[in-house]
């Protein structure tokens, strides 16, 4: 063990001393001012790494789970770019090795033993082959991380950046829930989503027919294939090409530039018909078909690889599988072991609530209130119709300037104005080019050099109409972009609250020791996260704890509410389902709410 100021280095094999854990390769470092607020208070220390994705999975593997962290890499790359950091000697210095991509999962063990004991294990047998040698794994860690000193350095580095930003109690609690949300997503990898491959099949079959040889179509695309092109007098047609589909379009006199369903679905023609429902069936056949869960499933589970904060804004990615694209069809597919139950929620009308919060209009929360909020703002009188208070809200959030979208707004700006404004002052922001930021702090890229060289163009004496038009047009769309980026980023800090708060409420409940199941080490007989998309989670549980985990769920949802705004009378209630099967719990959900509000 070596200590350096306020950092412990722990390097150690099972059975060593360490607090309150096996002790592993790894940084500690005491907790930061308010980062229990979201982890909970009963630990004194939480655990640093180079790289969530790099560490965690091996300690999953030996069936250890780390209750708390600090990814130094996705905390750097919040630090680097955040407006409240803007003058630190983090966000000026020159790029380091935490600016370098991090590895994917797949490469992170591609690339390292098994497990982190094993590695631990070799390394360690290495440096007593090697009189002098320095700690195991202190010297580089783990292959493809930055070494042990840049760690300590760029952990000196955040904590300076932080406590010199101008909103540093907002930034801690961002970063642990970042680094939360990625301890979580690595969880559900490990854990995986119960699939049953037999169902999956199922599906396929009904919809495509029997199981083509590779490089084939499925029976039910090569019969639409065949009547496509024999509405369209083209025997040699290729469906899956685009240019040959859109030269036999224009060729019998339909005016297409695109085959996108918008556009097909406006046409009159017996082709049509067949063409469209080809392309859904090739969709189904190239995103999810046989190759799919060949590739994807394994053991009755599907691992879904997620990339926490993949988008600027924060909302997740995905690296592989299409976590975030299962389509309605398969959730028949995704099922619990026996003697287990999906508990699946879905947070209602969550940017709008996220809006109200921010702005504190009270009034856009109080049409939220125990309600569906587009509802309650057809009973305020705004609009009358909840289709027209749904287009007009989404038309704030997004900039929609035409349609139904463009007659409801003005009456939107009268009814919340504060709400509005923020969403206004944003666009505002956007189009002059500047930078936004999200009520944590995690702000918006500048425009790119084309945008700027696109705004001088413009300003130029003799720039011509169509520079001009240009300019004005890349400047609304700038403007589009930071309006709902404040939303959705702030959005994205709620469920990872959510996440990180539902996280501890799950660990906190147990085991149920006669559970059975096929769940991997260290969540077996415990309700644990499989699944994440933005506003919706869905949790695998023993039959005899659904109740206990649906209302853990919902009071997780509150406290990330409070967590960021306080006592702002701002609701973030639930649909929340418990089924066997990811579909019966989506159709039996019901609305729940904290019910201590």
């Amino acid at each position: 063990m070596r200590q350096a100021r306020d950092v412990i280095v722990v390097v150690a094999r099972p059975g060593a001393q360490a607090p309150d854990r096996r002790a592993v390769a790894a940084v500690v470092a005491p907790d930061a001012p308010g980062g229990d607020a979201v982890l909970g208070t009963e630990r004194a220390v939480r655990w640093a790494w180079a790289d969530t994705n790099a560490w965690y999975p091996r300690l999953l593997a030996d069936g250890v789970r780390v209750e708390r962290c600090l990814d130094l890499r996705l905390t750097h790359r919040l630090l680097r770019s955040s407006a409240t950091t803007s003058s630190s000697l983090l966000a000026t210095a020159a790029s380091g090795p935490f600016d370098e991509p991090a590895a994917a999962p797949d490469e992170a063990t591609t690339h390292a033993p098994t497990t982190l004991f094993d590695a631990v294990d070799d390394v360690a047998d290495d440096a007593a082959a090697t009189p002098g040698s320095p700690a195991p794994i202190g010297a580089s860690g783990l292959a493809g991380t930055p070494d042990l000193d840049a760690c300590l350095a760029e952990l000196d580095a955040q904590d300076g950046a932080v406590r010199g930003s101008t909103a540093p109690g907002r930034l801690r609690l961002l970063v642990a829930g970042e680094s939360a949300g990625a301890l979580a997503a690595a969880e559900m990898r490990h854990a995986g989503l119960p699939w049953d491959a037999h169902v999956h099949d199922e599906v396929l079959r009904a919809h495509l027919g029997a199981r083509p040889a590779r490089g084939t179509r499925p029976p039910e695309m090569e019969r639409l294939a065949a009547r496509i092109r024999a509405e369209l007098d083209a025997p040699s047609l290729n469906p899956d090409s685009l240019p040959d589909v859109l030269r036999a379009l224009r060729r019998v006199g339909l005016p297409v530039s695109s085959t996108r369903k918008w556009e097909l679905a406006n046409l009159d023609h017996p082709a049509i018909a067949p063409l469209l429902e080809y392309k859904t069936l090739s969709r189904l056949h190239s995103a999810n078909g046989w190759a799919w869960l060949d590739e994807w499933v394994r053991d009755g589970r599907f691992r879904p690889e997620y990339v926490v904060g993949g988008v600027v804004t924060g909302r997740w990615g995905s690296s592989g599988g299409g976590a975030l694209q299962i389509p309605r069809l398969l959730r028949t597919a995704v099922r619990a072991d026996p003697g287990w139950r999906l508990v699946v929620a879905d947070a209602a009308q969550l940017e709008p609530r996220v809006l109200a919060g921010m702005a504190h209009d009270e009034r856009m929360a109080a049409a939220g209130a125990g309600r569906d909020l587009y509802a309650g703002i057809v009973e305020a009188g705004v609009v009358p119709e909840r289709a027209l208070a749904k287009v007009g809200m989404l038309g704030a959030l997004y900039g929609g300037t035409t349609g139904a979208s463009a007659s409801v707004l003005p009456r939107l700006l009268q009814a919340f104005p504060r709400a509005t404004g923020l969403v206004e002052e944003a666009a505002r922001a956007g189009e002059r080019g500047e930078v936004v930021t999200t009520l944590l702090g995690r702000s918006s890229p500048p425009p790119d050099a084309s945008w700027l060289q696109a705004q001088a163009a413009a300003l130029d004496p003799d720039a011509t109409d169509g520079a001009q038009s240009q300019a004005r047009a890349r400047t609304r769309a700038w403007g589009r972009f930071t309006r709902n980026f404040v939303v959705q980023g702030t959005a994205a800090e709620w469920a990872l609250c959510w996440i990180a708060e539902l996280r501890r409420r799950l660990w906190a409940m147990g085991a149920e020791q006669d559970a059975p199941g096929a769940v991997r080490a260290p969540f077996v007989g415990r309700p644990h996260l499989v699944y994440f998309l933005h506003d919706e989670l869905v949790v695998h549980c023993p039959a005899g704890l659904a109740d206990d985990v649906a209302d853990a769920v919902v009071d997780a949802a509150a406290s990330a509410g409070r967590l960021l705004f306080g006592g702002f009378p701002v609701e973030f209630p639930l649909s929340v389902g418990v089924a066997q099967a990811y579909d019966q719990a989506k159709d039996a959900a019901a609305l729940r709410r904290d019910p201590r509000r």
